[in-house]
């Protein structure tokens, strides 16, 4: 293990409630804005948006994007506007890929197209990213807006790419870190710029704060990808081994199927094809990826770049708002174990 991650760091396990407890005022007001944006005089808008709103996520991007905010400066009422088209645009994107994914679970509850079905899901996922637009060009700052509708974008390519990488178990390293870098990556990045952006900060610490929340996304993905074949539906709020059977190559795959054996190739080829998705088949797998280190160098890869993310703020001065998002990335890192 890294230095930097050592669990020497701190005497208790890392947490993000020293995160939750700076901005937690500002996530008030951010609640507000959330609450009277989501509002419709279509009935089910509002009914459908609030059912995944409301359901026990963190809010970690916005959260990430008012702290970065402290860390240079003070919270303004248009940070929340900004705050909050962050979480519906972070929203949208988990009720298409629901739909797409075929999900009936999101952290631990019914996902919307399970209750609802598609149609009106991928609706209230276009309205709240209309929403989100709403608010970006009522910040005024156009860098802001060019920020977010980028991430939007490059969000909707890391999707596509990934659809079609599904059940291509040949996909190498580099470009799975190219698809999760823009699926889940570049909307941590964003969030963090626009805090410096609307600081009016300089280039060289916009891009620090940038490339915290990149490297801070990436770990975070490659966590999710590794607790997928290690935790509990209680733990993950979704069914244990998800990707697997759902064709997904996450990182885990790709290091077990270069290091296995002509049998093990030909497992996983079928176990990503489909034919082989049955619980016994999961066990294998897990088998597969403990033989191979496939797990635990997923996790020696989130650390690397958690001590990115880290190494990122050394710009900044020390102070509490630091130092919770130190701990955040020792967080996102240590639900793995």
């Amino acid at each position: 293990m890294t230095a930097i991650l050592s669990s020497s760091r701190r005497s208790k396990p890392a947490s993000l409630d020293p995160l939750m407890r700076l901005v937690a005022d500002d996530m008030q007001a951010v609640n507000a804005v959330i609450l009277n944006r989501m509002q419709s005089e279509v009935p089910l808008i509002p009914e459908l948006a609030g059912h995944l709103i409301s359901s026990g996520g963190k809010r970690m991007r916005p959260m990430l994007m008012l702290a970065c905010s402290r860390l240079i400066g003070q919270p303004e009422t248009v940070h929340y506007k900004l705050a909050a088209a962050i979480e519906f645009i972070h929203t949208a994107t988990l009720l298409h890929d629901d739909v797409v994914d075929h999900s009936d679970l999101r952290r631990g509850k019914r996902t919307a197209n399970n209750i609802w079905g598609n149609g009106p899901t991928v609706l209230v996922g276009d309205f709240l990213l209309s929403r989100a637009f709403e608010m970006m060009v009522e910040s005024g700052s156009l860098r802001a807006l060019d920020i977010l509708a980028n991430a939007a974008a490059v969000i909707t390519q890391g999707e596509v790419d990934q659809l079609v990488s599904q059940y291509q178990v040949e996909t190498d390293e580099p470009r799975y870190l190219s698809i999760i870098g823009a699926k889940t990556a570049v909307l941590f990045a964003a969030s963090c710029r626009i805090a410096a952006v609307m600081a009016g900060c300089s280039d060289i610490l916009e891009q620090n704060l940038a490339n915290y929340g990149q490297y801070l996304g990436i770990a975070f993905q490659l966590v999710d990808d590794a607790i997928d074949y290690m935790s509990d539906s209680e733990t993950m709020g979704k069914g244990v081994g998800d990707d697997f059977r759902d064709g997904k190559v996450t990182l885990p795959v790709i290091l077990a199927y270069k290091r296995g054996d002509d049998k093990d190739r030909i497992f996983w080829r079928e176990a990503i094809e489909g034919r082989r998705i049955s619980n016994e088949d999961l066990m294998i797998a897990k088998d597969l990826l403990v033989k191979t280190d496939a797990l635990t160098d997923t996790l020696k890869r989130a650390h690397e770049y958690g001590d990115k993310a880290m190494s990122s703020l050394k710009a900044f001065p020390d102070n509490a708002v630091k130092e919770a998002l130190l701990e955040t990335v020792e967080f996102t890192i240590a639900r793995a174990y």
